[in-house]
Formats: C-alpha cells, structure tokens, sequence
C-alpha cells in the first residue's frame, strides 16, 4: 500500500571510532622510571606530572657544565685583572715614549701584551658564553626527567610501567597514551562503488554495537582522496592496481570518510565499530511504497505500477519516481495515499482504507 512515510537513500559503510587527539606522550631523557604518578583510565590536566625519571645522570650534567661556567667566569676575572695592569704599563710606556724616557722596544712590548690580553679577554667571553648554552641546555635535560601531559586527557594505555628503563637516544619512547575522550572522530570505511556519491558536508548518522538504538548524528567533514594502501605502498602494480602492501590488484578498494562527534557521556570508547549511514538524500512526508512493485522504466524516465482498483481489477499506472533506494520508492505522481500496488505476480496486496 502506498503510505505517508519518511525515505532516505544512504551509503552504508563500516567505521571505527576513534579519539579527536590522541598523544604518545614520552621521554625525552634516558633514565629508569622511578614514579609513575598515573593510572589506567586517569583523567590529567594539561602540564600535570605524569611520571620522573631518574634524573642522577642529569644532575650531574647540569653539575659538571656548571663548573665549566664558574671556571671560564674566574678565568676571566684573572685575566681582566691582567688586562688591566697591562692597559696601564702601555699608557706609561706611550708617555715614557713620547718623552723619550724609554726605549721604543719597550711600548712596542706593553703594546703587544695590552692587545693579546684583550683578545684573551674576548676568548673568555665567548667560551662564557659557550658554557651558558651548555648550563642551559643540562636544565632543560634536567626538565626533560619530569614528564608532563601535553593536553588535557584520559590515560588510555600505559605503554612503560614503573621501574622500567627508557632510552631516548635514538626516538622518544612512549610511557602512556593520553587522549581526549570528549570528541572522537569516526573513519568511515567507503567502498570504490559508493565513494563518487558522498561529498563533504553530507548528514550521517551511526549506531554502535553495546546500544543499536541509539542514533549519533553529525556532518562528514572529509573524504580522504586516496586509500590507506597507498599511505604505506611507495609502488603501484601493473595497470594501476594497488599492491598487495594494502589493497589487493582486483581487490575491495576502500576510501575512508572522516567526520567528528561530541561524546560528553563518554559512552563511545577508542576502537569502537561503529556502523555508519551517509545520508544521499531524504525527504519527509513522502509517499512511499516498496521499490519491488516498480515496473520497466519508459523513456521519459517514469516507471509502471500495476495498482488494485476498487473493484479489485489490477491496473497499470504511470509513475514519477524520486528518491528509490532499491528497497523502498518515493512516488512523486500517478499515485495517491492508500493505493494498493502489487508487488509480484503472484502476490497483489489486499484492499485496505485509505
């Protein structure tokens, strides 16, 4: 029977649920981990402790740089004295010279003594200068020994348990997974044969597994332009095909379609499936029946309908057809509300009040 109804026709893909900020957080210093100041399922603030490493092998740095400054420093102070005596023995010596007191010889020695312990001077400051940096930069090491979340978040995986040694020569090691649970974002897997009909700024819903009644909406916000394959496949196979690093050549090609959803109850959890509709198009209020009883298609695009009449005769109606997604059909004309089509030939739907 024709009715009054709701039709949308969607593209149905599978997706997977994932936080909106995800951080590795790690060590940027080498050391065993002596406190781990939080738990699995935490929730931390931005800059909070979340674990020490042993900072002796710090400390000492800092320490030894440290000395280095205070030596160069009290070098600098012997010489700036020297410099000093050295300035007034050459202006003597130019008086003594002009005068003719004194021998030529001997302002051309104070001279040369006043300028080299100047230069010795300037020696001194840069290499000061040198041990500042390294005194900074063994703080900032020293720093690196406390690690402190990047965002606000919810510890969900500890990668380096306490008492564990971390080595941060080469890469920073991860201690703990922090992300922020209060907006996840959802990787929509969309196959080759959808994926030319779903545009950004498209409607979509998904339910999950734990709760199918329950209906998240949102607006798909990207539609990435190639496959995952391709992220890590350097080569592509002989007439284009994806090799076997991620999509077979001939296989399923899947393009994933990205949108953000508020999860302020927290419900929806990292690695959740999530089974997504991208809205193609809907209309309210339509009338609607079962895309089954659709005949051949004429040239001018409308369709045949065999309709039971009053008298229980099946006749043959011409049809406008909008949205059809192959299991019901809106009708735009030819019908009214409360009409009953037949939907095979051995089955004709029984007559019943508009």
């Amino acid at each position: 029977m024709a009715r009054i109804d709701h039709i949308e026709d969607t593209v149905l893909a599978s997706g997977t649920i994932q936080p909106s900020k995800l951080v590795n957080v790690g060590a940027q210093a080498s050391g065993r981990i002596v406190a781990l100041h939080v738990a699995l399922g935490d929730h931390v603030v931005k800059s909070a402790i979340v674990a020490e490493i042993d900072p002796s092998t710090q400390k000492n740095a800092l320490e030894n740089a440290q000395s280095v400054l205070d030596q160069e420093r009290a070098q600098r102070l012997s010489r700036q004295a020297a410099l000093k005596a050295a300035e007034l023995t050459f202006r003597r010596a130019q008086a003594t010279v002009a005068q003719e007191a004194s021998s030529r010889a001997d302002y051309e020695s104070a001279e040369a003594s006043f300028h080299g312990l100047q230069a010795d001077v300037a020696a001194l400051d840069a290499q000061i200068r040198q041990a500042m940096i390294a005194v900074d930069t063994a703080r900032v090491n020293l720093g690196y020994t406390r690690v402190l979340a990047p965002i606000d978040g919810t510890v969900i995986a500890i990668v380096a348990p306490e008492g564990q040694t971390v080595n941060a020569v080469q890469a920073a090691p991860t201690i703990v997974k922090l992300a922020d649970l209060s907006a996840m974002t959802v990787k929509a897997q969309i196959s080759e044969a959808d994926v030319t009909r779903v545009h950004v700024g498209q409607k979509v819903y998904f339910t999950i597994l734990s709760d199918p009644t329950r209906r998240y909406e949102a607006t798909l916000r990207a539609v990435e332009p190639a496959p995952d394959s391709m992220v890590t496949d350097t080569s592509a196979a002989p007439g284009g095909g994806l090799s076997a690093s991620g999509s077979l050549v001939g296989g399923a090609v899947y393009y994933d379609g990205l949108f953000d959803i508020a999860n302020s109850d927290l419900a929806l959890r990292p690695a959740m499936t999530a089974e997504v509709h991208i809205v193609l198009a809907e209309a309210a209020q339509a009338l609607v029946i079962p895309a089954a009883a659709l005949g051949e298609a004429l040239r001018d695009g409308q369709r045949t309908v065999r309709v039971v009449a009053a008298d229980g005769r099946v006749e043959t109606r011409r049809v406008r057809v909008g949205i059809n997604n192959r299991l019901e059909a809106q009708v735009l004309s030819g019908l009214s509300a409360g009409e009953h089509v037949v939907v095979s030939d051995a089955v004709a739907t029984a007559r019943a009040k508009p």
